[in-house]
């Protein structure tokens, strides 16, 4: 597995399991039913921020972007999203997408990275951004209508960079 910047050729790829990820509505705050054209403009971004895949060969695995997580005084603290292809799952490639996002906003001379909404029920990819360094700084209640749990709290989680 290799994790490289995106390129626009690797959205085809990206774009299926994004879709199905975001329809599912069990672990992103998008809208369920987000066009192609709104979710490509969301997730591939222009410097500063930026979008990687993690790739075997040809095949794209899963996909990270990282963004400033507000503008002005608050541009040091980057943000960042992961999906994985469920396909590809349990296969180490979310650690590695997560420690590349980590170097990567570090070398971009972030100061910490924050995650605004990890759904509560996600335990994996909480387990994962913890052992990866990452504290639960609190938990915002009934903030996230899982379609199978209902109303469950999302995370707000920080690393120092």
């Amino acid at each position: 597995m290799f994790i490289r910047e995106a390129t626009a050729d690797d959205w085809a790829a990206i774009w299926p399991f994004l879709r199905q990820i975001v329809a599912e509505g069990m672990t992103f705050t998008w809208d369920p039913d987000v066009t192609e054209a709104r979710a490509r403009a969301t997730w591939m971004h222009e410097p500063p921020g930026r979008t990687l895949v993690a790739v075997d060969g040809e095949t794209v695995l899963g996909t990270a972007e990282i963004h400033r997580n507000q503008a002005g005084p608050g541009a040091h603290v980057a943000n960042a999203g992961f999906m994985v292809d469920p396909a590809h799952a349990g296969k180490g490639v979310g650690r590695a997408l997560g420690e590349a996002a980590l170097a990567t906003a570090r070398s971009d001379g972030y100061r910490a990275m924050q995650f605004n909404a990890v759904v509560e029920t996600n335990t994996g990819a909480i387990a994962l951004w913890q052992s990866l360094g990452f504290e639960i700084l609190t938990t915002v209640p009934e903030a996230f209508h899982h379609p199978d749990k209902g109303y469950v709290g999302l995370h707000v989680m920080y690393q120092r960079l």
